[in-house]
């Protein structure tokens, strides 16, 4: 039996009461070992993000002062297609703050937070940081943790609202982003150093995700907007519209392949597939953090191997 979304958060608020009825002792962790329940200490700040790429630069923020929960950590799942559950639910009844993405990229949280019955959380929504809007008759791109200006305002953001939950280490949180703000803007070099080296090179993707990295690089989108959209959405490509990406390949009319490893199909591992053999490089990219990295490393491999695809 199928049930409408309203009556799906309905079920998992019942769920949830119940489960915050009898978890008094329990001893569950997320997948990062961490208590999903918000936070092993009264003194830490207890904050959920919603992909670990915004858990990780809260711990780069708060340090040992905060406790934090990232509700999608695997590299192999899709947040578009994300489904929430009790222990989310559990975590953000409990937080102080809570940091999503926002632009419709993880709604899921919205809808959570308002069932947890937790109205007191500092809420920070990544895309109304950013300030972005879609162009006319366009969609917004949300994947704004690839714009490192955005993420500069938002390092800033979260500094304060840790602060304002504790007051007493207010400053180290400021500090905390200042010193995070500076590994950016050398991110931001790295990103001017390929501008004036490959400025208005054309390069296909197959998702929106890298577009703000290769807009700030300097180079030309050449994939058809149909295809990107297409597959961002997980909506089947028209065949002229896949003929016409692939030509971009067995023509060499872009210089490199920027790649989402998270969604790939039959129809992105063509694509793939037509830059391989046409000896165009392919670089890969993800929507969360991949295993070992902080968001630092992640960005600075990106931005790397980027520079290195473009050289060949």
């Amino acid at each position: 039996m199928s049930t409408t979304p309203s009556l799906r958060v309905a079920l998992i608020a019942v769920a949830s009461l119940a489960l915050l009825a009898g978890c008094g002792n329990s001893s569950d962790a997320d997948s990062d070992g961490k208590n999903a329940g918000g936070g092993s200490s009264s003194s830490k700040v207890t904050v959920v993000a919603s992909t670990n790429v915004y858990g990780d630069i809260t711990e780069q923020i708060g340090g040992d002062k905060v406790d934090v929960t990232s509700i999608i950590s695997d590299p192999d799942q899709d947040p578009h297609s994300y489904e929430a559950s009790t222990q989310n639910q559990l975590a953000l009844s409990k937080a102080k703050v809570v940091i999503e993405n926002g632009g419709g990229y993880d709604d899921f949280v919205d809808r959570m937070l308002k069932s947890s019955g937790n109205s007191g959380a500092e809420r920070i929504n990544a895309v109304k940081v950013s300030g972005k809007t879609a162009p006319e008759g366009e969609e917004l791109n949300e994947h704004v943790w690839y714009d490192f200006p955005t993420v500069s305002k938002l390092a800033d953001r979260i500094a304060a609202a840790l602060g304002k939950a504790d007051s007493a280490n207010a400053d180290t949180f400021t500090k905390n982003a200042e010193a995070f703000k500076k590994k950016l803007t050398a991110l931001e070099t790295k990103e001017a150093d390929i501008k004036k080296a490959h400025h208005g090179e054309g390069v296909g993707i197959t998702e929106p995700v890298p577009l703000y990295l290769t807009e700030a690089a300097g180079l030309d989108n050449k994939t058809p907007e149909e295809f990107s959209e297409a597959i961002e959405e997980g909506d089947d490509v028209s065949p002229k519209t896949l003929q016409e990406t692939l030509k971009l390949y067995s023509g060499k009319k872009v210089a490199a392949l920027v790649y989402n490893e998270q969604t790939s199909g039959p129809q992105t591992e063509k694509v793939k597939k037509a830059a391989e053999n046409a000896g165009i490089p392919v670089v890969p990219v993800t929507e969360t953090l991949p295993e070992g990295k902080d968001y630092i490393g992640w960005m600075t491999s990106n931005v790397d191997a980027l520079a290195a695809a473009l050289n060949k």
